[in-house]
Parts: structure tokens; C-alpha cells; sequence
């Protein structure tokens, strides 16, 4: 396993490292996503591949009436993120569980969005995994993609020839795949430097 494989499951010394790195290196793509999002402040809010859990720290700060659930297959990952956002979870607001995409624990139509950053590179069955995200979201809910990687540089083919299992999609194979779990109302919104975000809605 090299150094690069944590991007997709941290474990070890090395994990904990890359955990770090992420909540760091992807500060700046947090912001320019999230600054997208228009959450209620008593929103249920779930973010999926939480990493180092500085992805589930921001809704908590946009949703301080609400609460946030975050899960990652990576047990360095969740104790990284339970560590990051332990005030929030002695007040209640914020679980953090080690689980799959494709299996999410938690009952039908439970939160009003769920988030996806920097993570969906590594779902091995794509459509499978939205239609998850789909069952646990409320009827009129929405799912939010965000990739630093938008599938239209060759440049950035790189990484998946470095990380094991890495797969990076374009807007319109998100769109695709997001329409075969269900999903309505996809939109998709770009930057200069390539980066991507993907919403979808839950049709009521």
C-alpha cells in the first residue's frame, strides 16, 4: 500500500497523516462548495466520507439548530473526525459512525442533505451508493457532490494511476448515474480551476 492509497481508506501512521493533509488541503474547496449550499438552520444534514471531520464542523456552523451525521469506512478517519468535532458530539448535535456508502445506517428519510466531498472517486458501485443516499434522504431533499477533480483535466488522470481504485467522473457521468438512482433537478457548477459540484433533489 503507498502513501497515496490513505486518499481512499487511512490506515496507520500514514492515515492519520493524510486525515490532516485533507482537512487542510481541501479547506479551500470546503468553502467554495459550501458557500454554494442553502441549508435551513435546523436542518439534518449527513456527510459521507467525512475524512478528517472538518467537513461535518462547517453545516454545524450553518445549521446551529440542526444536527450533523457523518460516516467513513476508515476507523482513523472516524476517530479523527469524532476527535474534531467533539464538543458537538457531547452536546448531541453531531455522530460520527464507521460505515459504507453503499449500506448507510440509518432509517428512510431521516436528513434534508447529505455531502459528498472529495469522496465519490472511491465508491465502487456508484449508483448503488446514490440510491442509499437517496433512500435516507427526506422527500424534497438534496445531495451535494463536490470534487476538486471535474473529469475534463487529462492532467488530473494522474491520481488514478497513483491511487488504488480511484475512478474520476465528468458532470454529465455524475448526472447519468445520479438519474438512474432517482434523482431530479440535477445541477451541476464549475470554477476556473476545475473544480465541480454536483446537486441533485429528492423529488417529493
Amino acid at each position: 500500500m503507498s502513501f497515496f492509497d490513505n486518499t481512499r481508506k487511512p490506515v496507520g501512521v500514514g492515515g492519520r497523516m493524510m486525515v490532516s493533509a485533507m482537512n487542510l488541503g481541501h479547506r479551500a474547496l470546503a468553502d467554495w462548495g459550501f458557500g454554494a449550499l442553502d441549508v435551513q438552520p435546523d436542518a439534518m444534514v449527513l456527510d459521507c466520507g467525512c475524512g478528517g471531520g472538518a467537513n461535518i464542523a462547517k453545516p454545524l456552523k450553518k445549521c446551529p439548530a440542526g444536527k450533523v451525521m457523518g460516516i467513513d469506512y476508515s476507523e482513523v478517519s472516524v476517530k479523527s473526525s469524532r476527535r474534531l468535532n467533539r464538543k458537538a458530539i457531547e452536546a448531541g448535535r453531531c455522530e460520527v459512525y464507521q460505515a459504507s456508502a453503499a449500506e448507510l445506517p440509518f432509517e428512510d428519510a431521516r436528513f434534508d442533505l447529505v455531502t459528498a466531498f472529495e469522496t465519490v472517486y472511491f465508491w465502487q458501485d456508484p449508483v448503488r451508493c446514490f440510491g442509499e443516499v437517496r433512500r435516507v434522504l427526506k422527500p424534497g431533499g438534496a445531495f451535494f457532490i463536490c470534487n476538486e477533480c471535474g473529469g475534463d483535466n487529462q492532467k488530473d488522470d494522474k491520481w488514478t494511476e497513483i491511487v488504488d481504485g480511484m475512478k474520476i467522473y465528468n458532470d454529465a457521468q455524475l448526472a447519468d448515474m445520479l438519474t438512474q438512482a432517482g434523482f431530479g433537478d440535477i445541477r451541476c457548477r464549475k470554477n476556473k480551476k476545475g473544480w465541480m459540484c454536483v446537486a441533485a433533489r429528492k423529488n417529493a
